[in-house]
């Protein structure tokens, strides 16, 4: 049986696609890129699926989290195969920081240790309320001041189960509401401006290092900047305020990551502030800047090996 040093995690519709597109094309190219990079430095490398039930876990002595972006539609399968995993590999980053980061709860750490946050109210599963209480609790104990919002799980991605909407459409959204906070923690958030009016910015950062940072615009007349909703991405150079802001977010984690994104944007007070630290299975965009799997897999190779 083959032993590996590291097996890059992804999921089956990127594994050897019979057909491809665009999309799929850069997941395959940024796997590569953190690949040749680790075969460089010595390391024996594979790619797999997270739920290939053919591949013993056990021969790999670490698990590096790419692109496992099912996980959400398949969150108690994934979280039982995750489980299991853990006790036969070693997952990068850690299993316990990957397991505070899948979850958005993680912001109220974050903003306790100093990083500024978007006014955020937590609605957990079963809670009895409903959506217009909810505003109205937002209102009096966090402040909020707009009058459009925007609702997200706790759990998810890609802008899996957000909704926008005005404090007016209340009662029109109180059925999705109902059916959301059923299941799942929900945060209600107030809608940013900025990130419509001048995008969202992603920072990634390898062992507390910076590297490159990207922009993301939403479409005209939407609001999510993922690719997904037809949001563009962007070559850009922050300024060293952003940059400072991205390293002090990832030092106020639980432990450093190996790796991170850090989405900030302006908030509507004018102040930069965190949208989301992804350690989890973030997209790092290495095509835009190819040298940063470089920086990767020397940061892996030192930390670990």
């Amino acid at each position: 049986m083959e032993n590996f040093d590291l097996v890059i995690l992804t999921e089956s519709r990127f594994v050897n696609p019979t057909k491809t597109n665009e999309f799929i094309e850069n997941i395959i190219l940024e796997d590569q890129l953190v690949s040749n990079e680790l075969i460089k430095l010595g390391l024996t490398v594979t790619r797999k699926s997270w739920d290939d039930k053919d591949f013993d876990w056990s021969t790999s002595k670490y698990l590096l989290v790419r692109a496992t972006w099912d996980y959400f539609d398949r969150y108690d399968e994934f979280t039982d195969w995750f489980n299991a995993a853990a006790k036969k590999t070693t997952f990068i980053n850690s299993e316990a920081l990957l397991k505070w980061n899948i979850d958005k709860h993680y912001l109220q750490d974050l903003n306790k240790n100093g990083v500024n946050i978007p006014r955020t109210l937590f609605i957990e599963p079963n809670t009895i309320t409903t959506l217009a209480n909810s505003i109205e609790k937002a209102k009096k104990e966090l402040g909020f001041i707009t009058t459009d919002f925007v609702l997200k799980p706790c759990v998810g991605g890609g802008a899996f189960h957000t909704y926008k909407f005005n404090e007016s459409e209340s009662l029109k959204q109180e059925a999705i509401f109902q059916k959301l906070i059923a299941s799942e923690c929900m945060m209600l958030q107030e809608f940013q401006e900025n990130i419509v009016a001048e995008g969202e910015i992603s920072m990634m950062v390898f062992n507390g290092e910076f590297t490159h940072a990207i922009l993301k615009i939403a479409k005209p007349g939407d609001f999510r900047v993922q690719d997904d909703y037809g949001g563009t991405v962007h070559n850009y150079e922050p300024t060293k305020e952003q940059i400072d802001f991205a390293i002090e977010t990832v030092f106020a984690a639980p432990e450093l990551p190996i790796y991170a994104r850090v989405d900030i944007f302006k908030d509507n007070q004018g102040n930069w502030a965190l949208a989301e630290l992804e350690i989890f299975e973030p997209e790092l965009w290495f095509r835009f800047y190819p040298k940063a799997a470089q920086v990767l897999a020397k940061g892996i190779k030192e930390r670990l090996f």
